[in-house]
């Protein structure tokens, strides 16, 4: 059988979950209340002793939405796992639990106020959210599972945007499964996909009085992938109780601190650091974050030149401290780490734009942010011959020259200057808007390839439409312009299609004939005939093929979006199988969200 998802192994992984859903032997009911270690990809993973389990919440009840459609657009480490700590390890600070604290009982949110863990997440702005019901009625642990093995980042950008709508929206709570254990679970997700401001949006919709040791441990690690040590200091306390971690006292210190209390932050820190090196590492971040806090009188100087693993603790503490972190430590850990500081204002624009462009070719980063990253640049008047203010100008001509030659020609040193296959991609989203303004015309036909290509990256379908009567049968341009086009029915001949399979070669030719295929572009007995010369078997199934399918089937929007990330689990197309990308295609338009059909087609035949 051909079909697999894209890494050697990963099909039997994912056989074997699919084949247990809702079974206790996928052994979820074990490991929902065991407080995970909920580390990033590439710090590791360490399991933490079993707390009593919470109890499970109640689903609610059933709403119907509209479904979403369209573009808006390691190594274990030693000790505390919570902590994202190679160092600070698991035993109890002595810290004095009698320190005066504020009651905030009286402070309480009335009931109308409160948050129900029936249903959790958050709502973006200018993207609407997945339906309430988006997961069905899959068994949680199922799905919980799969979000935690799920290997991130994933191939395409744009099944990784679709998939954190899904995991950020607002949707219910499934069965056999506590919701801020969820909640948590998502949000761990959400960071190793490097999306860290969506994942603060699913964990701050809990209630601190709802928390569980999962969800706990969580909340630390977004904070800290945000640089946000403030983001803490609603659960220091709570969790300083709740888990054995010298993380969550030295954060209780932190906290005390910024709140403007020197004298009892100083105590709180003594108390966490006695008995350890002053010197350090994670000791030291923490102690420049106090430096931060009203009256402090820690002067800290980090010495980055021992250190030879970036941590998520280190890389957090040092950002929201002011600190560069040295460009080789991001080589220590997962490429969602620089999606982190792509997203960091606390970073110079000068500093993140060149992880700006690699997260935007993750679909962590939007066209017009990073266009507005560049501006941000050319504007500051800073280091004025530098490369990046360099590139700021040629975006600035290709979007607005009167001359369209010129528009071209800077579009073209754009992404000349791509270093390889994922730059360049990252370039052509820089490009997209630029590339959506330049007029169809014969003139511009030689470069239609890449202009549509990087219109596309931004969900431009209509413009790209324009190019029909320009693009020449058989390129990928024509191809582009085939697989974008929304009008209900469009067809693809065989003919046309047998010029561009001629022309593309086999690998590009069979990613094509499934998307075309999945977007019910073929009639049948021509994508049997595709089918059997490209030998590319999308009748073949297995569990995975049958779970999305069936997730299609009964309009499980979200658990598509999931599904298609597990068919897709390498950060590179040239693993993605054309039979999986057949039925992630199918299953988007069986949800309604047929853009986004179109788009991951597209997508795959412009990096395929």
């Amino acid at each position: 059988m051909k079909i697999s998802p894209t890494r050697t192994g990963a099909i039997a992984l994912a056989a074997l979950l699919l084949a247990g859903v809702g079974l206790p032997a996928l052994g979820a009911a074990q490991q929902q209340d065991r407080p995970e270690s909920l580390l990033p990809e590439g710090f590791g993973d360490t399991p933490t002793p079993a707390p009593a389990p919470a109890p499970a919440a109640t689903r609610a009840p059933e709403q119907q939405t509209p479904a979403p459609g369209g573009e808006t657009p390691a190594a274990p480490l030693p000790g505390d796992a919570a902590g994202g700590n190679a160092s600070i390890g698991n035993e109890s600070a002595a810290v004095d639990e009698d320190a005066s604290t504020t009651d905030f009982s009286q402070y309480d949110l009335p009931e109308i106020a409160r948050h129900s863990l029936a249903r959790v997440g958050a709502n973006s702005l200018g993207s609407p959210a997945f339906p309430a019901r988006a997961f069905g009625h899959a068994d949680g642990r199922f799905l919980s599972t799969l979000m935690r093995r799920l290997d991130a980042p994933v191939a395409s950008r744009w099944a990784s945007i679709a998939l954190r709508r899904a995991l950020m929206s607002p949707v219910n709570t499934p069965r056999n499964v506590n919701g801020a254990d969820f909640a948590a679970e998502r949000a761990w997700l959400l960071l190793r996909m490097g999306e860290p401001i969506a994942a603060r949006g699913v964990v701050q919709d809990v209630d601190v009085e709802n928390y569980t040791p999962k969800l706990y441990q969580m909340t630390m690690q977004v904070a800290l992938a945000n640089a946000d040590p403030g983001g803490l200091c609603p659960i220091a306390d709570p969790a300083a109780k709740a888990l054995p971690f010298r993380a969550w006292p030295l954060a209780r210190a932190m906290c005390a601190a910024l709140a403007g209390q020197p004298k009892h932050a100083s105590e709180l820190f003594d108390a966490a650091q006695r008995g350890n090196d002053p010197n350090d590492i994670d000791y030291l971040v923490a102690g420049k974050v106090l430096g931060i806090g009203a009256q402090a009188q820690r002067s800290v100087t980090i010495q980055w030149q021992a250190v030879s693993q970036l941590t998520a603790w280190r890389w957090g503490l040092a950002i929201a401290a002011g600190e560069d972190v040295p460009e080789s430590l991001y080589d220590t850990v997962g490429p969602q780490v620089r999606y982190w500081k792509a997203l960091s204002p606390m970073v110079p624009a000068i500093q993140r734009v060149a992880s700006a462009e690699r997260a935007a070719a993750q679909g962590v980063f939007s066209n017009a942010g990073l266009v507005d990253l560049y501006s941000e640049i050319e504007e500051s008047g800073e280091s004025a011959a530098s490369a990046e203010v360099a590139v700021a100008r040629d975006l600035r001509t290709a979007s607005s020259d009167g001359q369209q030659e010129n528009r071209v020609k800077a579009l073209q040193s754009l992404w000349g200057q791509a270093q390889d296959g994922r730059a360049l991609y990252g370039r052509m989203v820089l490009t997209a808007y630029a590339a959506a303004g330049i007029a169809p015309s014969q003139a511009s036909a030689a470069e239609a390839d890449r202009i549509l290509g990087s219109m596309l990256t931004a969900g431009y379908v209509n413009q790209a439409m324009g190019w029909r009567p320009y693009v020449q049968r058989g390129t990928d341009a024509w191809m582009l312009v085939a697989i974008a086009d929304p009008s209900a029915g469009a067809r693809v001949a065989s003919g046309d299609f047998d010029a561009y399979r001629n022309n593309a070669g086999g690998r590009k030719a069979q990613l094509a004939f499934a998307g075309l295929a999945g977007l019910g572009k073929f009639d049948a007995a021509s994508a049997r005939s595709a089918a059997s010369a490209l030998d590319v078997a999308i009748g073949a199934q297995n569990n995975w093929t049958r779970a999305i399918d069936k997730a299609a089937r009964d309009g499980d929007s979200g658990s598509v979006a999931l599904l298609a990330a597990v068919g897709m689990q390498s950060q590179r197309w040239g693993q993605v199988t054309p039979e999986a990308l057949f039925h992630i295609v199918t299953a988007f338009r069986a949800v309604g969200m047929d853009n986004y059909a179109r788009l991951i087609a597209a997508e795959a035949v412009t990096r395929g």
